[in-house]
């Protein structure tokens, strides 16, 4: 008998987001990522990157939350986020967020699910650095 698991890892730092290989547990058949990076244009004008910012003692609460309301509603899956603060230039990566699960479909809602809940919940601002 195989045990499926749920876990949840998630990490607000300056550091880049690096490429990972997929690993999988048993139950595991599906994989899906979100890798969302900079573009170079807020508001119709030319940036040259954002300044991320976070109140890091809600955001880590506010980021728990979610991740044990996802694993109570969604049932048993795995999933690592990370969310970029200070500075970060055009066309880097500031967020990504990989959901494992059984099967595919309910790997894609949950992907989508946590990019919302952060965008709408966690106390996690941006500041656009434009051009001139």
């Amino acid at each position: 008998m195989t045990v499926f698991i749920m876990s949840f890892h998630y990490l607000l730092s300056n550091d880049p987001i690096e490429p990972s290989v997929a690993t999988f547990a048993d139950d595991e058949g599906a994989e899906c990522q979100f890798l969302g990076t900079v573009r170079g244009e807020e508001d119709g004008k030319t940036i040259i990157g954002i300044e991320y910012s976070a109140y890091r003692p809600m955001a880590d609460v506010e980021l728990a939350r979610i991740c044990q309301h996802a694993q109570s509603e969604h049932g048993p899956h795995r999933v690592e986020m990370q969310h970029r603060l200070g500075f970060v230039s055009v066309r880097e990566a500031s967020i990504i967020i990989r959901v494992k699960t059984k099967h595919s479909a309910l790997s894609f809602e949950l992907c989508r699910w946590y990019l919302k809940e952060i965008k709408t919940s966690v106390p996690i601002w941006k500041k656009p650095v434009f051009a001139n």
